[in-house]
């Protein structure tokens, strides 16, 4: 079935991830004066090689107890922005080209603000869906944020599609629901994803500007 529905993920795709990881680091240093920065970057890598597990919270338990890692990311929460200059280069462009062809929306782990942040950068009325777990209450993987999404498209799942870089939250997590996923390699992308991991998609891109013709295809 022709693709009606394109939901995208915030992080990666629209704006550069390093905000909240940086956002992370701060909270994590907070709790634990004197941790090693480059081990956290390391673990981050590994993170996006593997593609195994939330990030966040393996990446906070690597420094802090169990109990304080809700802490850390609710301190992380508090820290994280995207300042204007973290939109990325292809994504207005790429959003030009898609609306009025296909309905656009968000489907991602996000704090109430991104609402404003996007509006701030001219990018809400490109997006008439709001799939943001701060709202629901659920983050991805979980099925309620996909459900809340799919419900909100009012359309079959094989006529969605998501846009994300993360093999778990989103490639995974979509398809399992009867969206098709494209897999956006950059973000929490590996560098150098294996041929395994790209098989999982039904798409890869390595930028926005190339998502449009990918939509033709699927």
């Amino acid at each position: 079935m022709p693709v009606e529905v394109v939901f995208f993920d915030v992080g990666g795709p629209i704006y550069g991830d390093r905000p909240y990881y940086e956002a992370l680091w701060r909270a994590i240093e907070e709790a634990r004066p004197g941790a090693d920065e480059d081990d956290f970057w390391r673990r981050f890598e590994a993170c996006r090689r593997d593609q195994r597990g939330p990030f966040t919270r393996r990446l906070a338990g690597g420094f802090v107890g169990d109990a304080d890692v809700a802490g850390v990311i609710d301190r992380a929460r508090e820290l994280w922005e995207y300042p204007p200059e973290t939109l990325l280069p292809d994504v207005r462009p790429t959003l030009e080209a898609l609306h009025g062809r296909y309905r656009l929306g968000v489907l991602a782990n996000q704090e109430r603000w991104i609402r404003d942040t996007m509006a701030r950068d001219g990018l809400d009325r490109f997006f008439e869906l709001w799939a943001v777990s701060a709202e629901i209450g659920a983050d991805k993987p979980d099925r309620r944020i996909f459900e809340h999404a799919l419900a909100e498209a009012g359309t079959t799942p094989d006529r969605c599609a998501m846009v994300g870089d993360r093999l778990d939250n989103d490639v995974r997590a979509s398809r399992s629901h009867g969206m098709k996923a494209v897999w956006l390699l950059r973000g929490e992308a590996p560098d150098d994803p294996t041929p395994a991991q790209l098989a999982e998609a039904d798409a890869a891109v390595h930028g926005l500007d190339e998502l449009p013709d990918v939509l033709r295809r699927l």
